[in-house]
């Protein structure tokens, strides 16, 4: 098990070099790599998330689902709560920055990706109901921390957007035993596939846009890794284990939460006017370390 950890890892890393390599030498430019994000986000994303909940009908697998969706609320609540407290006596424009970066996970780019290479397709259905809640809490939550204010008008959008449609689709398949035909499933699948390697060279050409001149200078780039790569999934191990959850549930959630920032912190504060460069430089080092953490957090578990 150990190995097949460090292997996955490995073989992610590589994918996200590749990204990287692309993107240094415009072999992708930075339209296309835009282009590829809408493409794994509105087309290959949903078709995984479908195709991941072709199981028969099972009860149990039902109140599961139920169980993770209660899991994930309570767990983002928390972390709403205790990211104000561990981020009080910073400046505002850092402060914004800290909050949304401890809260919310690179679940998307990176989270499905080792999920689906550590469980196969039932850690997919299990991340996607997990990943219902956080999407809420990400363009509500998450923007009012940026703006100080409520924003209906984005909750609205994020309701109808296409990771969303794609879990409550693929619950009406599993609910009533719908089988897809074979060559309709079959292609799903295949396009669903592509979600991993693109995910990951999209991530490495992010990560080549940053400069490396002082990427690693200062210490609250260290500090956000700290908090969401150590702290958050040890918080959330010990919430889920005051719950007594079930032992693959609480395995998927941690790991879900033991990914590195989320890249839109750094789209948002851009948008906002928060520290652009804080938050760009929090993306890059929680997941250069992450590569590091996610085996130790896995492997704990």
């Amino acid at each position: 098990m150990k190995n097949n950890i460090i292997n996955q890892v490995i073989i992610l890393s590589l994918i996200m070099i590749v990204g990287v390599y692309a993107r240094k030498k415009d072999i992708l430019s930075k339209e296309a790599s835009k282009s590829f994000s809408n493409f794994l986000t509105n087309v290959t994303l949903p078709c995984l998330l479908i195709s991941s909940f072709n199981y028969s009908y099972s009860q149990d697998m039902i109140e599961k689902a139920r169980i993770m969706f209660a899991y994930s609320i309570i767990i983002h609540i928390v972390l709403i709560l205790v990211s104000r407290v561990l981020t009080f006596k910073y400046p505002e424009n850092s402060k914004k920055v800290l909050r949304f970066a401890t809260i919310f996970s690179n679940c998307g780019f990176m989270g499905y990706p080792v999920l689906e290479s550590l469980f196969g397709k039932i850690g997919i259905f299990y991340g996607a109901i997990f990943n219902i809640p956080f999407n809420i809490f990400m363009f509500s939550i998450g923007i009012m921390i940026y703006t100080g204010k409520k924003d209906l008008k984005t909750l609205k959008e994020v309701l109808v957007n296409s990771a969303i449609i794609a879990t409550i689709l693929g619950l009406i398949i599993f609910s009533f035993s719908i089988k897809l035909p074979y060559p309709l499933f079959t292609a799903m699948s295949i396009v669903g596939s592509m979600t991993t390697p693109l995910s990951m060279i999209i991530v490495g050409a992010m990560l080549s846009e940053i400069r490396v001149k002082d990427i690693f200078s200062g210490t609250l780039v260290y500090y956000v890794s700290f908090l969401r790569l150590i702290a958050v999934p040890f918080l959330t191990l010990g919430i889920l284990k005051l719950l007594n959850a079930d032992k693959l549930l609480m395995q998927i959630a941690v790991i879900i939460e033991a990914m590195p920032a989320a890249v839109l912190a750094s789209v948002l504060a851009e948008k906002y006017g928060a520290d652009t460069a804080l938050a760009s430089r929090s993306v890059f080092i929680s997941t250069i370390i992450s590569m590091i953490t996610i085996p130790f957090i896995v492997m704990f578990l």
